[in-house]
């Protein structure tokens, strides 16, 4: 049984992983519409062994990849050989797991420094000075 690694401490079975052939497009000549070297691969998130925080983390992304029904689908058709394709697409199911278990780094606020308050505001008084240039002159 093969595993995909997430991380050292999350992997998931090949077996929970499906793999549809679809025809490519693309590059191939002659070949692009007789073979399929392409690959769906479709991850069931609530099926999954996964821990319950990493798939509420999982559903909550935004992505388009993600369904409604909780399915990772992940169409692979860069390359002509179905095993890259294959390995591609397991990739990138990876990355889409590890960016939802990276930990979101809380936003320190932070205040305008003195010297920025100061240009913002030469900057207001130019764009003033010009736009009064404009106006018509009462003699």
């Amino acid at each position: 049984m093969v595993t995909l690694k997430i991380s050292d401490h999350i992997s998931i079975p090949d077996t929970s992983i499906e793999f549809y052939p679809i025809r490519s497009r693309g590059p191939g000549g002659q070949n692009v519409n007789k073979v399929s070297s392409g690959v769906h691969i479709r991850f069931d998130i609530h099926a999954s062994d996964l821990s319950d925080e990493i798939k509420a983390k999982l559903l909550s992304l935004n992505d388009k990849r993600i369904t409604r029904q909780g399915i990772i689908v992940i169409k692979a058709m860069t390359y002509r050989s179905a095993a890259k394709n294959r390995e591609d697409g397991l990739e990138r199911l990876a990355e889409l797991i590890r960016r939802a278990v990276r930990p979101v780094k809380k936003r320190k606020p932070t205040r305008p420094t003195r010297a920025s308050k100061n240009r913002r505001l030469d900057s207001k008084n130019k764009r003033s000075r010009v736009k009064a240039l404009r106006k018509k002159i009462d003699m």
